[in-house]
């Protein structure tokens, strides 16, 4: 079987990931580009006798690598040389997206153009000639509706056979190149290069005036009367804040915590008992039974119920994504990064940190300057992931029931609320300077796709579970064993291992609410990874033994220990500490020092116990303990 390989490359927001998903579907894998953070997606397909490798390239607008998505791509583009290059291109903004197509042409990539959104093109009421555009460019034109999958079987027939226009005779692309390489020759270096953005652009419009047809009178398009209410300086924040509340109430009242609680009756009613019927007949020695039932049940288990949570919460924020809301959230944010010291486009690496903390600190990696880089990593894992989802929904549904949503969203604003904080301290102190210009496209709304949006819910949730059969099933494991045996063998939980530790820790914790030693053990276990908090706790309060009435009795031994003002003081330390260990070995890698990576670690922990104790010593002194 003979082999293709395809790369896609396309400005942001122009359907370049709905494509890769409508070609790849579930048969991708995710990592990242050879000695750096930045997301690498790769494919195969089979098409027609023919195994094709597709490799989806950072989203950039331009090849003049001043960030590391340019760097990357230019690389890749030069010294990998795939067969095929499909530049994806927003057929609504044809003059925006044709100038990165320029680049690609000149670099002598080997490009299909894909012509994507042609249905917004026709009810923006124009017409492109996509025969004649890609007579003039040299390439292969498809006319492609990435999200309804229209012309994608017309773009792979393309690239199977594909044959570079301008063999077939010099093209108004190589008129203009020509013209190019011979005034680099005479002209020197000064002002060269706004020469050659300038002729690009002469190009570009050269080029539109034969091909774009004006075929009705442009009207106010639904996205623009949209825009005028949801981005506008009135609204803009209101609407974004309802969106926020919308999500919490989709999450633990609408769907998430109904399918969780079937789950968590499936753990305790079905599984646990049904698991210790089974170790009984076999004979199982007790230890046996103890590290099955209490250690990985009562760990892993107590973790898994949470799961249709984790799922609605990335369902939701897909949906956003895929309407293009997202890319409003970070527009309307702007004036207020701006005040920290930062521009609107920071703000995506802190919604992403909404779903998980580790690709919001490799999304910085997209901004231009090194102060925003390194400050956007101090403050966006302020941003509650959705590792700590967990914890919220356990101690909500214990000491605030029929309010979870509302304390759920109040952690999540006291969040945006100390990362704003922390920015402007930093705009003052370690990161004086100004904030480049926001530069960012806005895509049209459109009803997101099914199976784009179960694609990427997907992608990020099976992160979650992976996590649950590895780091949450060894650190459950662990637990149990501290918690079996000292240093003499196996002990009662009160003289063993892990409660040693835990009241070692405990004093830190004593001005906080929360000074016993279970909750400093589940915090210190936490920085494994946030959920391993909930499976911690559920290791020392014997959940996995508790049959029929796991909830129930779960809740009992918490409200032993805690309060409502000290469970509330609980979640925002979880809210605001020191991040999972994968978290902070991102920060080595993108602060490429130890020095501010333990400065992230330690700052983020005094924060956390200060605004923690705060709030429950000021609780206490209004009467609320």
């Amino acid at each position: 079987m003979s082999s293709l390989t395809v790369a896609l490359a396309g400005n942001p927001n122009s359907g370049k990931t709905t494509l890769f998903n409508s070609l790849t579907g579930t048969r991708h894998y995710v990592g990242n580009w050879p000695g750096v953070t930045v997301e690498r997606k790769e494919g195969r397909i089979k098409y027609k006798g023919l195994d094709i490798r597709v490799v989806d390239l950072p989203g950039i607008y331009s090849l003049n690598t001043y960030s590391l998505e340019e760097v990357i791509t230019k690389d890749y583009l030069s010294k990998e040389r795939p067969d095929v290059v499909i530049n994806i291109v927003d057929g609504t903004s044809l003059e925006r997206h044709l100038y990165l197509t320029v680049q690609l042409l000149e670099l002598g990539a080997p490009v299909v153009l894909a012509l994507n959104m042609m249905d917004e093109v026709e009810k923006k009421g124009y017409r492109i000639d996509y025969q004649k555009l890609g007579r003039l460019l040299g390439v292969d034109v498809v006319p492609i509706t990435a999200a309804s999958g229209m012309g994608i079987s017309s773009l792979l027939e393309r690239v199977a056979k594909y044959q570079r226009h301008a063999d077939k005779g010099p093209t108004a692309f190589d008129e203009y190149y020509k013209s190019i390489k011979e005034e680099n020759k005479i002209n020197s270096a000064e002002g060269e290069y706004d020469r050659l953005i300038q002729a690009r652009y002469n190009f570009i419009d050269h080029v539109l005036a034969q091909c774009l047809v004006k075929t009705k009178k442009e009207s106010l398009s639904l996205t623009d009367r949209i825009d005028r209410v949801v981005t506008s300086r009135v609204f803009g924040i209101p609407i974004f804040l309802a969106f926020l509340y919308l999500m919490f109430q989709f999450t633990f009242s609408w769907v998430g915590q109904p399918l969780a609680d079937l789950l968590d009756v499936f753990f305790s009613d079905v599984l646990s008992p049904w698991i210790e019927g089974v170790l009984e007949a076999l004979g199982a020695y007790g230890w046996l039974k103890s590290l099955v039932i209490d250690g990985i049940i009562g760990g892993v288990g107590g973790v898994v119920s949470f799961v249709p949570l984790i799922f609605a919460l990335f369902l939701f924020i897909a949906v956003l994504e895929d309407s293009g809301y997202m890319a409003r959230a970070a527009f309307i944010m702007d004036r207020a990064m701006r005040g920290i010291g930062l521009s609107g486009k920071a703000f995506v690496p802190m919604i992403i940190g909404f779903g998980c903390t580790v690709p919001a600190i490799m999304a910085t990696r997209t901004l231009e300057q090194e102060r925003d880089r390194k400050l956007t990593m101090l403050i966006a894992p302020f941003m509650s992931c959705g590792a700590r989802l967990p914890v919220y929904a356990l101690f909500a549904a214990v000491f605030f029931p029929g309010s979870e949503t509302n304390v759920v969203f109040s952690l999540y604003i006291l969040g945006i609320a100390i990362a704003v904080t922390m920015g402007l301290i930093f705009k003052n102190t370690l990161f004086k300077g100004e904030s480049v210009p926001l530069v960012m496209e806005l895509p049209p709304y459109r009803l997101p796709v099914l199976k784009s949006l179960a694609l990427r819910v997907w992608d990020r949730g099976k992160e979650y579970l992976q996590r649950a059969g590895t780091i949450i099933f060894a650190m459950s494991v662990v637990v149990w064993f501290m918690s079996s045996f000292n240093f003499s063998g196996p002990a009662q939980m009160s003289d063993s291992l892990l409660a040693g530790l835990g009241r070692a820790l405990a004093p830190i914790f004593k001005a906080n609410g929360f000074g016993s030693w279970e909750a400093s053990v589940a915090l210190l276990t936490g920085l494994a990874a946030k959920e391993v908090v909930v499976a911690t706790l559920g290791v020392v309060y014997g959940l996995g033994e508790l049959a029929g009435e796991a909830s129930v009795q779960f809740g009992t031994a918490l409200a032993q220990h805690f309060s409502a003002l000290s469970a509330y003081a609980f979640m925002v330390f979880v809210l605001l500490y020191t991040p999972c260990l994968a978290v902070i070995a991102v920060m080595k890698k993108e602060f490429a020092s130890w020095k501010w990576t333990a400065f992230a670690v330690f700052y983020q922990f005094a924060v956390a116990w200060a605004v923690s104790a705060l709030i429950f010593q000021g609780g206490r002194l209004l009467g609320l303990s």
